[in-house]
């Protein structure tokens, strides 16, 4: 079921939305298909990343144990 509305766009994302849509569709007719394919995505991912965050999680670590690990990282990403 579609639904009808206005929405007002700054000039830049206007412009990336018709790119968008010349890339995909030829035209700039598919101006809302393109934007619903991104808004879905977009909120795709961030319940992706809610439902990781409030998962039951599978290895348990410490606070000591994790800055150990922090720092080894940040050893590696020096060199």
């Amino acid at each position: 079921m579609h639904k009808r509305t206005t929405v007002t766009l700054e000039e830049d994302i206007y412009e990336k939305l018709v790119k968008e849509s010349l890339k995909r569709y030829g035209s700039t007719k598919a101006l809302s298909k393109v934007l619903n394919e991104l808004l879905r995505e977009s909120f795709s991912g961030k319940k992706k990343i809610l439902q990781l965050i409030y998962s039951e999680k599978i290895v348990k670590t410490t606070a000591k144990d994790f800055e150990k690990f922090r720092r080894i990282l940040s050893k590696r990403a020096e060199n």
